[in-house]
């Protein structure tokens, strides 16, 4: 294998098993490396540090193992299975109420840049890594002998995700499909039912790192008025109405997001609930003391440092809005996935909000993603999604 050269004192980041390599910690290669490559790190010292995927960009190489390891079928299967294992221990792979949850979250499982979502008996993967990529039938094979006659199709939906100047360009669409077998587009989520579209929808088509929060938004909903923003395919309305609101508004720029989102409100038989095209800045000016809960799950405003100040201000302004125009006593369900904004500039963004507003606020839960999105403790950009419920006065 190709050996990657580390610049003197570049290894520190391996030793503690951060997976990243970057480009600009690299000394040189012992030979010509094209991206997808499997390369062996070594320190300045000639100390093995482990194996990874080389490719173009700023992070260089990702590592999926910190010791000599003969990366063979076997070998990713061994990885997919100890992912499937861990649901297992969360008690998703076999729970008859929820049968939609992430197999595999990248560096979490040791697999970086790498996503496997699980949507009732379709698996629906995303590459950020050419490498990993490359092997995507690997994975398939491996699914195959996991799951048995559990799973019925994969799906690839790399296209949006991997690098653009990659060699290799991805394409959406099936890569395996059991014959005879229909392709089931409903799931359940803690008994709630949703239409995935995993072909033409977000992501990998349903924003699973939500679920334990809107069960906890669903605990809160009982008599309320409940306003959710950005709504995608209305999974925190849907929890909120059946949870016992009394009413449920839902927003989002997007009339394909609000198809989706009545598309679900239909299959859950609601009928207390009221869905807007609009943008939710301008919705909010004009909705004083009209909600008792109000959620807030934008996308993400920055996705690269040199635009987190913008993004900071994006947040701060929304938030305000909300605090300013909900009711007295009312709760704020406040997110942001964006990973360049950590935990502590959110949660200062929020109070900056509230001091505008000039109303006191008290901090009732802190949130973040659920357990199958468990990021390993030496990847910390892994826990992205940050939020808080606080209560309004």
């Amino acid at each position: 294998m190709i050996r990657v050269i580390l610049t003197s004192g570049k290894d520190h980041s391996l030793h503690r098993f951060h997976p990243w390599v970057f480009s600009g910690a690299i000394k040189k290669f012992s030979g010509d490396v094209i991206e997808g490559d499997i390369v062996e790190v070594y320190s300045s010292q000639n100390e093995f540090l482990g194996m990874g995927h080389f490719q173009l960009g700023s992070i260089a190489v990702r590592m999926f193992s910190f010791k000599e390891v003969i990366p063979d079928f076997q070998f990713w299967k061994s990885k997919i299975k100890a992912a499937y294992n861990f649901r297992t221990q969360l008690h998703l792979t076999n729970n008859t109420a929820t049968n939609c949850y992430r197999l595999c979250f990248g560096e979490g499982d040791g697999l970086p840049g790498f996503i496997i979502d699980y949507y009732n008996g379709t698996a629906v993967f995303q590459s950020h890594s050419i490498g990993l990529h490359l092997i995507k039938h690997e994975f398939v094979r491996a699914l195959q002998e996991i799951y048995g006659d559990k799973l019925n199709a994969v799906y690839d939906k790399s296209e949006e995700t991997m690098p653009k100047q990659a060699p290799v360009k991805a394409t959406n669409g099936y890569l395996w499909k059991r014959e005879n077998t229909a392709i089931e587009n409903i799931v359940l989520e803690n008994d709630n039912k949703f239409f995935v579209d995993w072909e033409g929808g977000q992501k990998t088509g349903f924003f699973l790192d939500q679920r334990e929060n809107r069960e906890l938004l669903g605990s809160y909903s009982q008599d309320k008025v409940v306003l959710n923003t950005f709504c995608y395919s209305g999974g925190f309305s849907v929890y909120a109405a059946k949870k016992g609101a009394t009413e449920v508004h839902s927003t989002d720029i997007s009339k394909k997001a609000i198809e989706l989102t009545d598309r679900n409100i239909e299959l859950n038989g609601i009928k207390n609930h009221t869905s807007f095209a609009v943008d939710t800045f301008d919705f909010l000016k004009h909705r004083e003391n009209t909600y008792d809960i109000i959620v807030l799950d934008p996308p993400a405003f920055a996705k690269h440092q040199n635009v987190k100040h913008n993004a900071i201000m994006g947040y701060k302004r929304l938030n305000y809005e909300a605090i300013k125009q909900i009711k007295p006593g009312g709760l704020l369900f406040t997110f942001s996935c964006s990973q360049v904004v950590d935990k502590n500039t959110f949660n200062s963004t929020v109070m900056a909000a509230a001091i505008e507003a000039g109303r006191n606020v008290r901090v009732m839960h802190h949130l973040s993603q659920p357990a199958d999105h468990a990021p390993s403790i030496f990847h910390p950009e892994g826990e992205y999604l940050k939020g808080l419920v606080v209560q309004v006065e």
